[in-house]
C-alpha cells in the first residue's frame, strides 16, 4: 500500500510501465546486479587467496593481486577481413604440396570435418598448391608471400599466430564469434567491452569507432550489419558509431540551414530537460544513454569535420601509406582515419575490408586484395611507431576463417579456388604489448621447420 501512494510509483507512465516489461527486458536490466553479485561472491577468494601481495598493496589497494605482467595497451586497432583470408597464399608456405597438385585430399587428413553447401557436392577434393612464390624476412624468418612486399618488410614488427581455429564454417556466425565470443547474435562485441571497462580518452569523440572500407575489387561482397558493433545487453552508449565512408563521415553532423549553433545548443537543453523529468518518472537507464547520446553528437560537430580532415597531413604521411590514402573510403584512407582517431585518444577502431572469400579466381582476386591492404598496414605501423603510439595500441589482422588446401571447382597451375576451412588460419598482431617477430604455430611444424622440410 505504501508503494501506492508513493506519487512517482503511482503515476499512470510507471504502472504501464511495469505491466509492459517483458521478461527478456527484466533479465537484460538485471545483467549488472547479477554480475555484481557473482563479482561478490568470488572477489574473497580471488583477492584474499594470493600468497604474496602485489606491490600496488603498499599504494594502499590491499590485497589486490595484479597481473604476472603490466599491461600496455590503451587502445585497439582491429583490421577484420571479411570473407576469410586465404592463409595458404599469404603467410602459410606449404612447398610439399606441390608435390602434391591434383592428387586427392586424403580422407585421414579431411578426417570427417565439416563441407561448406559449395564443396559437399564434388567428387573429389584436388591439392591447390599456392601459384605465388614465398621468401623468408627479417631476423625471425619468417615466409611471407611475394603479394605482400611491403608486409614482408616489418615482419619483425609483427606478432604471427598460425595456428587460429574456430568452429563456425558460414560467414556470419563466423565474423559474429570473432567479434562478440559467441556465434548468436545479441553479446556485445569487443569495441564495446573496452569501452565499458576502460571508458573515454576524448569525451568529443566517441570512445568505440566503426570503418568501413570499399575494396577495389568488388567481385564478391559479404554483408556487413550493425549487430556487429552492438553493445548487446551493454548500455547503449557502449555500441561502435559507424563512420561513413564517403560525404559527410556521420549523417547530419552539420546543422540545417538557417539552423545555428546557438540553437541547436537551446534545442538540446531543452530535450534533456523532458528526458530528465522521462527517467525521473520511469526510470529507465537507456534514458540516460540516449541524453548522452545527443550531448556527444553536439561535441563532435566541431571536433570530426578536423579528425576526418587529411588535407594536412604532410607528403610524408602518404610515402608511408600509398597515394590511395588520399582516396576517400579505400583502405589505405581508413587506417590514417584509425591512426588519427586513436592519436585524439578513441579507445577501440574496428575496421572491415570485404571481398576476401576466394571461391574461385584467386589469380584475378587476390592480388588486387593484397594491394589494399599491403602498404596501407606497413604505413600504420611505422606511422604508430614513429610517434610512440605503437607500444600502446595493439593492432589485430584477420578473418574469420581461413580457405582450404583443396581446390573449390576447377583446379590448373594458374588459378584454383579455395573453401571455407575453420581448422587452420593466420592472423597477426603489432603493438600494444604483443611480442615483435613470434611466430606461433603447430609444435610438429616446428620440428619439420629444423629439418628444413615444412610440410
Amino acid at each position: 500500500m505504501s508503494d501506492m501512494n508513493d506519487p512517482i510509483l503511482s503515476h499512470p507512465l510507471v504502472q504501464d510501465y511495469v505491466r509492459a516489461e517483458t521478461r527478456r527486458q527484466f533479465f537484460r536490466r538485471s545483467a549488472s546486479f547479477m554480475g555484481t553479485a557473482a563479482l561478490g561472491m568470488l572477489a574473497p577468494r580471488l583477492l584474499m587467496g594470493a600468497e604474496k601481495a602485489a606491490p600496488s598493496a603498499a599504494a594502499g589497494l590491499g590485497n589486490f593481486v595484479a597481473p604476472h605482467f603490466a599491461p600496455r595497451a590503451k587502445q585497439v586497432i582491429y583490421l577484420h577481413m571479411v570473407g576469410g583470408p586465404p592463409q595458404l597464399d599469404m603467410y602459410d608456405y606449404k612447398p610439399v604440396m606441390n608435390d602434391w597438385y591434383d592428387k586427392d585430399l586424403p580422407e585421414s587428413v579431411r578426417n570427417g570435418q565439416r563441407l561448406t553447401t559449395m564443396t559437399s557436392g564434388q567428387s573429389r577434393f584436388p591439392i591447390a598448391p599456392s601459384k605465388y612464390k614465398f621468401a623468408q624476412h627479417g631476423k625471425s624468418g619468417m615466409w611471407v608471400s611475394e603479394l605482400l612486399p611491403w608486409t614482408s618488410k616489418m615482419v619483425d614488427d609483427m606478432c604471427f599466430v598460425r595456428s587460429m581455429h574456430t568452429e563456425a564454417i558460414n560467414h556470419e556466425p563466423a565474423i559474429c564469434y570473432m567479434q562478440t565470443g559467441n556465434q548468436i547474435t545479441g553479446r556485445p562485441c569487443l569495441g564495446s567491452w573496452v569501452s565499458y571497462g576502460l571508458g573515454s580518452m576524448n569525451q568529443d569523440l566517441p570512445t568505440f569507432v566503426v570503418l568501413v572500407a570499399k575494396p577495389s575489387n568488388t567481385e564478391q561482397l559479404q554483408a556487413i550489419s550493425g549487430r556487429l558493433w552492438s553493445s548487446g545487453f551493454l548500455p547503449g552508449q557502449h555500441a561502435g558509431v559507424s563512420f561513413r565512408s564517403s560525404g559527410d563521415p556521420i549523417l547530419f553532423i552539420n546543422n540545417p540551414s538557417g539552423v545555428s549553433s546557438a540553437v541547436r545548443r537551446k534545442t538540446l537543453d531543452g530535450l534533456r530537460k523532458l528526458n530528465e523529468m522521462t527517467f525521473r518518472q520511469v526510470g529507465d537507464q537507456e534514458t540516460h544513454t540516449r541524453i548522452q547520446q545527443y550531448e556527444l553528437a553536439f561535441r563532435m560537430q566541431s571536433s570530426v569535420p578536423e579528425l576526418t580532415n587529411t588535407s594536412n597531413e604532410p607528403a610524408s604521411t602518404y610515402a608511408l601509406y600509398g597515394d590511395d590514402a588520399k582516396k576517400a573510403g579505400t583502405f589505405a584512407n581508413t587506417v590514417l582515419l584509425a591512426r588519427r582517431m586513436v592519436e585524439r585518444g578513441v579507445r577501440f577502431v574496428q575496421v572491415y575490408h570485404n571481398n576476401w572469400d576466394t571461391h574461385s579466381n584467386v589469380a584475378g582476386r587476390l592480388p588486387s586484395q593484397c594491394k589494399d591492404i599491403d602498404q596501407a598496414c606497413y604505413g600504420l605501423v611505422q606511422d604508430l611507431k614513429q610517434r610512440g603510439l605503437l607500444d600502446s595500441t595493439l593492432i589485430i589482422w584477420g578473418g574469420e576463417f581461413g580457405r582450404t588446401i583443396y581446390s573449390q571447382g576447377g583446379l590448373s597451375h594458374e588459378n584454383y579456388g579455395r573453401d571455407h576451412h575453420p581448422r587452420c588460419f593466420t592472423m597477426w598482431m603489432a603493438g600494444g604489448g604483443s611480442r615483435p617477430g613470434t611466430i606461433y604455430q603447430p609444435v610438429e611444424i616446428i620440428v619439420k621447420k629444423r629439418d628444413n622440410c615444412i610440410a
